[in-house]
């Protein structure tokens, strides 16, 4: 696993879902990637955030640089592309 450094904020991505039609064709539910994420790990120099590991949180459009490990996809985002915690 990635422990993220300084003000950096490991999130694990929501898979988006799929449904396939009886003729096996897949539909997805949007044309655009889910801007929500888990947050995994938070940095050490991330103080005071509002939100810890085990949040859903909105991160901003085009932060951070994704990463994947096995059949799971990160992000690694600085903490001031956080924009919000889902409840």
């Amino acid at each position: 696993m990635l422990k993220p450094l300084h003000d950096y904020v490991l999130l694990k991505k929501e898979k988006e879902e799929e449904k396939t039609t009886a003729s096996g064709i897949i539909l997805t539910t949007s044309k655009e990637p889910s801007k929500l994420a888990v947050v995994e790990a938070v940095g050490s120099g991330v103080k005071d955030a509002g939100y810890k590991a085990g949040d859903r949180v909105l991160f901003k459009e085009y932060a951070g640089t994704n990463v994947k490990i096995g059949d799971d996809e990160f992000i690694v985002i600085k903490d001031e592309d956080v924009i919000a915690v889902a409840e």
